[in-house]
């Protein structure tokens, strides 16, 4: 059994502990066992778990890793922390703000002996399983993923961080990707705000993401994309999964402390996490211009 405890108590981590309190029958998470959560606030206890201080966690034998669910701009800091006291870590994406802490915090890791995952629920719900089997075989000529959304606060970091749910998924259909200029517009008063990037894929054919933010906007993702065989523009419909994206993440990540999962997959993956950041690296550097 792995002692875990959940760090910050926002909607994520309330789902986290739901979770673990709840496992599915025969799966890799019966391994993990809740000990209890972290927050600022003063909640005592949540839905019968136990609040302990971070100080405590970090001394204690009892707790294994952690799962980090906090604002966007701890992540770095929190995982940093946890690493340096001998416990593995999930970390909700981005798992930094920049490209250089990334490379560090696996290095750190790596020298510590501990799992350090990063979650990207974004590549396990059924839209987006829908789409890659859409996608998966055809050749691309050019495209466009537009996402809307309602504003962020500032503790979530630039937007190419914030967003890169989206670049994962442009990696993950399309391979490893060049960014080739990127502008972002805002209006403060209104906040509002709108990050275009265009990028290249290895075969020089252009892909561009748009992340638009306003209050009152739809919380949605529109795509067009342009193979040799058609036009992809709308996603496809997709069903509900028997498992949710967190859990199958948790499965993930208990499947990592069990030595279950090839040394390939594990290098495969963390290439990509580490390219999409510095993507994102690229992409604030372009708009700061």
């Amino acid at each position: 059994m792995f002692g875990v405890v959940v760090v910050g108590i926002g909607i994520a981590g309330s789902v986290r502990i739901r979770d673990l309190l709840n496992p599915l029958k025969s799966t890799p998470s019966e391994n993990l066992k809740l000990i209890g959560f972290v927050s600022r606030r003063n909640l005592v206890q949540l839905n019968g778990v136990k609040q302990i201080s971070l100080e405590e966690v970090l001394k204690s034998s009892e707790v294994d890793a952690a799962f980090i669910c906090t604002d966007n701009q701890n992540h770095e800091e929190s995982i940093r922390r946890f690493l340096n006291a001998g416990k593995h870590v999930l970390v909700e994406y981005p798992m930094a703000l920049s490209a250089q802490s990334a490379v560090e915090l696996w290095k750190l890791a790596e020298q510590k002996g501990k799992i350090l995952h990063v979650e990207h629920i974004e590549l396990l719900t059924e839209e987006y399983r829908a789409l890659k089997k859409e996608v998966d075989g055809k050749i691309l000529e050019k495209g466009v993923l537009h996402f809307t959304g309602g504003p962020l606060d500032k503790v979530s970091g630039f937007t190419a961080f914030s967003g890169i749910a989206r670049v994962t998924w442009l990696v993950d259909l399309f391979g490893e990707l060049t960014v080739t200029s990127a502008t972002q517009e805002e209006n403060p008063g209104e906040k509002y705000s709108k990050l275009t990037a265009h990028f290249v894929t290895t075969d020089n054919k252009p892909l561009t993401w748009i992340e638009e933010r306003a209050p009152g906007m739809k919380r949605e993702k529109k795509v067009n994309f342009t193979f040799t065989t058609g036009i992809l523009d709308a996603l496809p419909p997709a069903g509900r999964g028997s498992v949710g994206p967190f859990m199958q993440d948790q499965n993930l990540f208990a499947q990592k402390l069990l030595g279950s999962v090839p040394k390939e997959e594990l290098a495969a993956e963390k290439k990509r996490i580490l390219h999409c950041i510095n993507l994102a690296e690229k992409i604030k550097q372009f708009c700061e211009q």
